[in-house]
């Protein structure tokens, strides 16, 4: 099978191609990538050399090279994740937001109504293009509801509105175009590589320089959090088995508030990286000013895509959290390179 990964440089994507190339030995990757700050092609040094990995700088709003893409490889598959993800980055540059995830989509699903009015037989019956979003399109819950997939869209930030903008285009053109798409809309990931504006990231490489650990408000805010590894084969299990024109919730029941996640954080440092004076890193949490816009609460019920997909997470929260912070000790000068760049760690979405 050949597989166009957009934003396959970033921290998803670089996760999926990881695996993929790892396990599943039939499939040819092609990552499109534009390559901005977020996009990191040391995240894929382990598949680089690999005869099943094929890099190509693309923008997914460049419909020439889009068009290109697909008539140079000829895809039996496509997973769409190329997006700005960054709230924070969302409410201070909304339209980068506006241009990637909404134009850059539907460019996007025109070349792939091309390329599908090209094939014929078993090759247009098993072309699929899955489109990877976001819980954050829903808005915010309550103290005991959950997101699925009949839930009512309500996005409150640019990125979420841009993200739901994008999410109803690639159901208009399976719906109006018979395009075969399938969606997805996950939970908060985390994980190796994650681009270090993300909380959990921020906070470890934060504690380590003995600086402060901003949490927004009153720390109360819940989040359901995905370990990445797993997400990504949910990924896979809806590419493979998901039902066309149908949308799956991907989540790990696994609801922290960020004071939680923050605190968890500081713990598993003082394990595993001790600080000089003995004190523990959760005495460096600093309450600040919420985020305009802050959702409260997000929580996702997975049980469609542990019906229908046969997914369900193999890591618990603690297991991938002690995980992930050990590899960020273990790799702290890819950190080093990744901020030597435009993000030093900076307060992003504050209105002014």
């Amino acid at each position: 099978m050949r597989l166009i990964v957009t934003g396959g440089a970033g921290f998803i994507g670089s996760a999926l191609i990881r695996q993929l190339i790892a396990e599943e030995t039939s499939v040819t990757v092609i990552n499109a990538d534009k390559l901005t700050y977020a996009g990191n092609l040391d995240c894929l040094e382990s598949v680089a050399s690999s005869p099943r990995y094929h890099f190509e700088r693309v923008d997914v709003c460049d419909a020439g090279a889009v068009q290109q893409l697909f008539r140079r490889y000829h895809p039996d598959a496509v997973i769409h994740l190329a997006s700005e993800t960054h709230v924070d980055r969302s409410i201070d540059g909304p339209a980068a937001f506006i241009q990637t995830n909404i134009f850059g989509t539907y460019t996007l699903l025109e070349a792939a109504r091309e390329h599908l009015a090209s094939l014929r037989g078993s090759e247009k019956a098993r072309f699929r293009l899955l489109h990877v979003s976001t819980d954050e399109v829903f808005g915010s819950l309550g103290s005991s509801a959950h997101f699925n997939e009949t839930s009512r869209y309500c996005p409150n930030s640019p990125y979420a509105a841009s993200k739901a903008s994008a999410d109803h285009l690639a159901r208009a053109w399976h719906k109006t175009y018979g395009l075969p798409v399938v969606i997805t809309n996950c939970s908060n990931n985390f994980g190796p590589y994650q681009f270090p504006e993300k909380l959990i990231p921020l906070m470890i490489l934060t504690a380590l320089e003995e600086g402060p650990l901003p949490v927004y408000g009153d720390g109360q805010n819940v989040r359901d959090w995905l370990y990445v590894a797993d997400h990504c084969r949910a990924i896979r299990r809806a590419l493979a088995g998901g039902r066309v024109g149908e949308s799956y919730t991907i989540g790990a029941h696994c609801e922290k508030t960020n004071l939680e996640v923050v605190g968890q954080v500081g713990l598993l440092l003082d394990q595993l990286r001790p600080r000089e004076n003995g004190k523990s890193y959760r005495e460096l949490i600093q309450f600040v000013e919420d985020r305009p816009g802050h959702d409260r609460r997000y929580a996702i019920d997975p049980s469609k895509a542990k019906k229908e997909l046969g997914w369900a997470p193999q890591e618990t929260f603690k297991s991938a959290l002690r995980k992930t912070v050990k590899w960020y000790l273990d790799n702290l000068p890819w950190c080093a390179r990744i901020r030597d760049g435009s993000y030093q760690g900076e307060r992003l979405g504050v209105l002014r």
